[in-house]
């Protein structure tokens, strides 16, 4: 109760009355100790970036687990539950790509309309600026944004010169339960405002040139570009749709049964007539005639 985080993967050695778990904190995995014989938690040594398939050992005082991080592809460590000692055992490689030349992004959070606070990772490039700016939106929509290796966010900020910023919109995991229905049903245009929210921080940045912003995004991501360039399109020169929503009534109409209802819950039920005229309201297609950005569609045939 005193951890007000996601709880993410956990493992139970019954011989020794151990746990061990990870908590989803503002992106990053941390790791803790529960004795059930105590009933004590105890914060453990965790590098900084993300903790996966976590084991512990059921006959000795250790837990194993995957890393990744920005800048770190992924490796195996150990912990020593006992001393809190960690050691790598296993790393992968990057091949020719010099791991001086990745970038680690800053937290950050900026004011939405409404005065709540929208966390997002800000890749700054090197060098000093003004930096043309990326924004990327993840999918879902009850997705993450989080510090892992990313092959575009790296190319285009360590390469191109590009600030990468991939902000956690309401809707996102990792928030708790109420951030995440903030965007549900006729709540859906408000993510899109944390957007412009954040086109409005980019603005006030001085190393980050406001003239040259593009959104990129894919599935529910790519809808969050169709309707970012059709509400701030002024402030947004291009912009990169992956396989998007851009009708969510033919969407919920064809997309497969088996998960239709589960996304009626999220979208609205497009046989209400009320949600049926929103949805249709701010489905893209329909207002593609305001469209004034350069875009790019990648999208199968189907």
């Amino acid at each position: 109760a005193d951890i007000p985080w996601s709880i993410e993967h956990l493992s139970v050695a019954h011989q020794s009355n151990l746990v061990t778990f990870t908590a989803n904190e503002e992106g990053y995995s941390k790791l803790y100790q529960v004795n059930l014989a105590t009933h004590t938690t105890t914060p453990l040594p965790t590098p900084k970036g993300i903790v996966g398939s976590l084991q512990i050992a059921p006959n000795a005082p250790s837990a194993a687990f995957t890393y990744r991080s920005s800048t770190h592809i992924g490796s195996i460590y150990t912990l020593a539950l006992d001393t809190g000692e960690l050691a790598e055992r296993a790393r992968g490689e990057l091949g020719d790509i010099p791991t001086t030349s990745l970038i680690a992004p800053s937290l950050v959070r900026y004011e939405s309309f409404d005065g709540r606070q929208i966390p997002a990772f800000y890749y700054r490039p090197r060098g000093e600026g003004p930096f043309p700016t990326i924004i990327k939106i993840h999918g879902g929509p009850e997705s993450q944004a989080r510090p892992s290796f990313n092959t575009l966010v790296q190319y285009l900020a360590s390469e191109c010169g590009y600030a990468v910023i991939t902000p956690n919109v309401r809707g996102s995991r990792g928030y708790g339960k109420h951030y995440l229905t903030l965007d549900n049903g006729m709540r859906r245009k408000d993510s899109v405002k944390d957007i412009g929210a954040l086109l409005d921080w980019v603005r006030h940045q001085p190393q980050l040139d406001s003239t040259k912003v593009g959104v990129i995004g894919g599935s529910y991501g790519g809808y969050m570009v169709l309707a970012s360039l059709l509400d701030y399109g002024s402030q947004i020169r291009a912009g990169v749709d992956i396989v998007g929503i851009s009708n969510f009534v033919t969407f919920l109409e064809n997309t497969k049964p088996y998960r239709r209802d589960l996304r009626r819950r999220e979208y609205g039920d497009e046989r209400d007539p009320d949600m049926r005229a929103y949805l249709e309201k701010i489905s893209p297609t329909n207002h593609i005639a305001k469209l004034d950005s350069a875009l790019m569609v990648a999208h199968g045939a189907n």
